[in-house]
């Protein structure tokens, strides 16, 4: 069957679904304290909105500890996830329209989490309706799995496979069609200095957001120079009282060239005017997201470059720290790297940990799972020539031992995750929308 013929008599609806999830705050603060909201207030309604709306469509649904939760569909042994995530990451930059609304303009829905990951968890949920709709009973269980700190930790995720079983297999609508069948190695890492400075920076909210603004403050007598600065460099600030502000453009750290870093913009113009160790650093080292300038580059022909994105910056009068997000790729020397570059860092009195790593993840292309899906893609969009790919991003497809993503990006649109006007053309989200309840039939319901 067609299933964008069903879909037409749910559009209203399902927009107005997403726009009340793109309408919850849930940008995670955490409360450790409060067992209720453990990650935020915002974050608890989202997950609850998600799960009333599985139970109102006639789901049996699972709320795991305020932090995750399934909404399920079938039978069977076997499991198939789908994998989403509700929260986001902060609404930095400017806005055309409030972030967390839900305005529907020219055919767009815009909020924060429109792509990520809010518009495709509302249009998996509609996949299982209209599998519903259809009568279909899959032969395996398919479970509708909601994160809440995709964005940081993986806590939600992870306390939910300590209680739930791990699916056989399954996707994340979190990355781009046709589909993702590897994601480079994150490595992130955070490096601190214990000298400080009388002039201070603050940039950035996120190790894996391209920071959109930097703020420096006692920088008295710079701000001519500064202004000179930015209009040989065709970048935008302004200089006050000792307040140097450099803006950027935000952008997702698997992809740290989209964007402009303004926090290693701003520590180029200050690493030469005041002595501190930690500039001198993102200057020399951090200048460029393949880092070439310091020999670190290196390229896979499968999965390309690694990636270097520069996500928080902060200096103060006690000492300072710069937080990096690595995306490497198969075959990289992870090991021998990080040797030279604790050396490296060490010889500008820094210190370095790492804050995280999560390996690359890898499943044939050949798969047969893998090729079922491919085909519900092709028979929504008819497009036989976009390849199947790795990517930079970590999408929850990796907490999964047989995991791929799967959308809701497609080819030759533009990419607006972790940007201002954020947003997801309604078209394509029915478009995805039928092709998840394709996918999902023919992996539940096809031997």
């Amino acid at each position: 069957m067609n299933f964008l013929q069903p879909l037409k008599k749910y559009e209203q609806e399902l927009i107005e679904d997403l726009r009340g999830l793109l309408a919850c705050k849930s940008v995670l603060e955490e409360n450790p304290d409060d067992p209720e909201a453990p990650f935020g207030i915002g974050l608890r309604q989202s997950l609850d909105y998600v799960l009333k709306l599985g139970a109102r469509y006639g789901f049996e649904t699972l709320n795991v500890d305020n932090i995750a939760g399934h909404i399920e569909y079938g039978e069977g042994e076997e499991i198939i996830g789908v994998l989403c995530h509700v929260d986001v990451v902060p609404a930095d930059g400017k806005w055309d329209y409030p972030p967390f609304t839900g305005t529907v303009v020219n055919g767009r829905i815009y909020g924060r989490g429109a792509v990520d990951d809010k518009g495709p968890t509302i249009s998996s949920l509609y996949a299982l309706r209209l599998l519903k709709d259809a009568g279909i009973v899959p032969k395996k269980k398919i479970r509708l799995i909601i994160g809440t700190d995709e964005e940081s930790h993986w806590r939600g995720i992870s306390r939910y496979l300590q209680v739930c079983p791990m699916p056989d297999f399954g996707f994340s609508p979190d990355a781009d069609f046709p589909l993702i069948y590897g994601e480079k190695g994150i490595l992130q890492i955070k490096l601190s200095a214990t000298r400080g400075s009388n002039l201070t920076l603050k940039s950035g909210s996120r190790y894996n957001v391209v920071p959109a603004e930097a703020e420096a403050r006692n920088a008295d007598g710079l701000e001519k120079e500064f202004l000179d600065h930015l209009k040989e460099n065709d970048l935008a600030g302004a200089a006050q009282d000792g307040v140097l502000t450099l803006h950027g453009l935000s952008a997702h750290a698997m992809e740290p060239e989209r964007g402009v870093n303004a926090a290693a913009k701003m520590a180029r113009f200050l690493a030469g005017r005041t002595d501190n160790d930690l500039l001198r650093f993102v200057n020399d080292v951090l200048g460029d997201s393949r880092l070439k300038k310091a020999g670190f580059a290196f390229t896979d022909p499968e999965m390309k470059d690694l990636t270097c994105n520069l996500g928080i910056l902060e200096i103060n009068e006690k000492g300072g720290f710069v937080c990096l997000d690595f995306r490497y790729p198969i075959r990289w020397d992870k090991d021998g790297f990080l040797k030279e570059f604790f050396n490296l860092a060490a010889s500008y009195n820094l210190t370095a940990e790492i804050t995280t790593h999560k390996p690359v993840h890898y499943i044939d292309k050949d798969d047969p799972d893998i090729k079922k899906m491919h085909e519900a893609y092709v028979k929504y969009t008819g497009d036989t020539e976009s390849p199947l790919k790795t990517i930079g991003g970590g999408t929850y497809a990796r907490a999964l031992r047989k995991g791929v993503a799967f959308g809701i990006h497609f080819p030759g649109n533009e990419d607006v995750v972790h940007q201002a006007n954020e947003y997801i053309a309604i078209k394509d989200l029915l478009t995805a929308t039928a092709i998840y309840a394709e996918a999902l039939y023919r992996l539940t319901c096809e031997e």
